[in-house]
């Protein structure tokens, strides 16, 4: 592992999976001859967790400070928990370690009224498709140093809190709720308490979450709520219905009025919204709103009586499920700033823009200073950045928050440990050194991307071969640094559905090298070989999936499609070689099948446990390394909103 808190996470992850024994053939069986090794506790009892890196950050969708600590923030990592500065940036620390059970963290608030109370609201809203489901929200009293749980767990996921400016015990909470399910507990929630207790306020159906609130910074009895209809499984995700809409309270919430289809509002489906209210002039309310023709960004200046588009620029649009969001600036109406992949202002009322370059692409929340806007601190995929000069420059991302998919190791010594860390590239890192410890000089990416496996050739491990989504796939020599792309089919499948693909390959596609013939091994919906490097490649089964035509279709809508591959399903998700008998191979797929070959891939069985309800995801199966007719398997159906064991 490369750290302690992406073992919490897989730890988090394993309370979602079910274990299977599955026994092959009685063939099989009768070779076994299991042989239990036991070691001295001494040997291995010292053994504790270091930090090895990559010194870098991963995605972060939650920011917040404070407007008299201009050195204080905090961010929520999606894998990693809670995380502070007193130095404005400078150097980070984990503060949620021992008090948050998962460490999904997707909002947080500091009170105004007292900057010792957090709120802290765990889940993504921003619903990629490796997503995972968060447990409510927590708060802290003492600035961060401990953290205790105030409820709406089967919420699950929570959009946005916002705190009132002179009461740390009335805040509110914008609930989006299961993303991959419908569920009564979504909508605006209050709580007069500190959170000892909730009230749903805003509620729509169960399938329309809270997604946006805030005050009106003039008046906080003024709240604006945006409410957003939207969903996701494993083979496809969706944006937008009847349910999404604008929603306003002039009463604290007490009451609400849809302020959607107020004039000047777009007409048809709308999707996600985004908004803000104006402390620099009243009743100026922006909203960045997903619709097909009419999306774009809003601007009322009558407090949502009448609205006008200002702005349709593709750049803001693009993906409106995963951004979408905005910010009014504290002290200049006509100043505005709204995230999207690029990080855009505009000084002349959203009319015209101008982007500022931030470390990371994919910015996903910003927190200005109110009395002065010169100081921001912006959440990305890279983690999270503080700017004194109004974006002119940020401070550094090496904070330790990277999520990786997979971990392996090579043979050489000292050995390297090799990942693919999301959004961001693959890394080879040295597990020692001789220069007292291990810093940013001795890792290095090594050929793929961010989604892949990574495998080290048998013969040479200079050599190694990394994926990426849509099946791309590299060869790298270390040696020489250089890189080629070996892909099993040469078709990049970005902005089209799995229906129209040759083979069809997941986000995360099996990569291995065998221990017994040395060759190259990759799966998509058939499992493929290479015995020259990936120069050539030769189809080793037939389609180990399901193959359902009616999951195979374009992902996004009704209003957006966002066809990026993550989606592609009735795939091979997990291949595992027996590394006791040579031609034993096992592979489940992501629509809960179980193969096993045991004469080199010339046949496959279908092995699949009886008890194992449909669609299940076989995310991970170890073969035994006693006995070639055993092996394990963890299975995933969170993605089903079913949590059962």
């Amino acid at each position: 592992m490369i750290a302690t808190q992406p073992a919490r996470i897989f730890s988090c992850v394993l309370l979602l999976l079910s274990l299977f024994i599955l026994t092959a053939t009685d063939t099989l069986a009768q070779q076994r001859q299991v042989s239990t090794l036991k070691y001295d506790t001494l040997l291995y009892n010292k053994m504790q967790w270091r930090e090895i890196g990559p010194f870098r950050g991963g995605r972060s969708i939650a920011v917040a400070g404070h407007r008299n600590q201009p050195y204080t923030y905090y961010f929520g990592a999606t894998g990693g928990g809670i995380w502070k500065t007193d130095d404005g940036g400078v150097n980070w620390m984990n503060v949620s370690d021992g008090f948050l059970k998962v460490g999904i963290v997707g909002a947080l608030a500091v009170a105004e009224s007292d900057p010792n109370v957090i709120y802290a609201g765990t889940g993504e809203a921003c619903i990629r498709g490796n997503t995972m489901p968060g447990e409510g929200i927590y708060k802290s009293e003492d600035a961060g140093k401990t953290w205790k749980y105030v409820g709406l767990a089967e919420a699950q996921t929570i959009s946005e809190i916002i705190v009132h400016p002179k009461d740390a015990n009335l805040v509110y909470a914008a609930v989006f709720g299961h993303v991959f399910g419908s569920n009564p507990d979504r909508g605006i929630y209050r709580s007069t308490d500190g959170g000892k207790t909730w009230k749903k306020i805003l509620y729509k159906d169960d399938k329309t979450g809270g997604i946006d609130i805030v005050f009106d910074p003039f008046n906080p009895r003024v709240i604006y709520a945006a409410l957003w209809e939207a969903s996701r499984n494993p083979w496809s995700m969706t944006s937008g219905g009847p349910g999404s809409g604008l929603w306003k309270s002039t009463d604290g919430g007490d009451t609400w009025t849809d302020i959607s289809r107020n004039q000047g509002m777009p007409r048809g489906l709308l999707g996600r919204i985004g908004i803000a209210a104006s402390g620099a002039r009243q009743d100026l309310v922006w909203a960045m709103i997903e619709n097909e023709p009419d999306g774009g960004l809003y601007r009322s200046n009558d407090a949502g009586k009448t609205w006008r588009k200002v702005n349709d620029d593709r750049r803001l649009r693009q993906r409106a499920w995963y951004y979408t969001h905005v910010y009014a600036d504290p002290k200049n109406p006509e100043t505005v700033y709204i995230l999207n992949t690029g990080f855009y202002r505009s000084i002349d009322g959203g009319r015209t823009l101008t982007a500022i370059q931030v470390p990371h692409g994919d910015n996903h929340d910003l927190w200005i200073n109110p009395d002065n806007p010169q100081i921001m601190i912006n959440a990305n995929d890279g983690g999270a950045n503080v700017t004194f000069n109004g974006g002119a420059t940020w401070t550094e991302q090496d904070i330790p928050t990277a999520q990786f998919y997979h971990v392996l190791v090579d043979d050489q010594f000292p050995y390297k440990i090799y990942g693919a860390q999301q959004d961001n590239s693959t890394v080879g890192i040295l597990s020692r050194t001789t220069e007292g410890s291990i810093g940013v000089r001795h890792w290095n990416a090594v050929g793929g991307g961010e989604s892949g496996y990574v495998a080290v050739d048998r013969e040479d491990p200079n050599i190694v071969y990394a994926g990426n989504y849509g099946g791309f796939l590299t060869r790298f020599d270390q040696r020489t640094g250089e890189s080629q792309a070996i892909n099993v089919w040469p078709e990049n499948p970005m902005g089209g559905g799995a229906e129209g693909m040759k083979y069809r390959f997941q986000w995360t596609f099996p990569i291995i090298t065998s221990v017994h013939d040395k060759a190259l091994y990759v799966a998509g919906n058939h499992v493929f070989k290479s015995t020259n490097r990936g120069m050539s490649w030769e189809m080793m089964s037939p389609d180990l999936t399901r193959n359902d035509k009616s999951k195979l279709g374009p992902s996004g809508g009704p209003i957006t499609k966002d066809n990026t591959g993550v989606e592609y399903y009735c795939t091979i998700f997990t291949l595992a070689e027996s590394p006791v008998k040579a031609g034993v191979w096992w592979a489940g797929s992501d629509d809960g099948l179980v193969h096993i070959t045991q004469d080199g891939m010339k046949s496959w069985q279908n092995v699949t446990p009886k008890e194992l309800a449909e669609w299940s995801r076989i995310s991970l199966i170890d073969a035994s390394p006693h006995d070639a007719g055993t092996a394990y398997m963890a299975v995933k159906r969170y993605q089903l909103d079913d949590f059962r064991p």
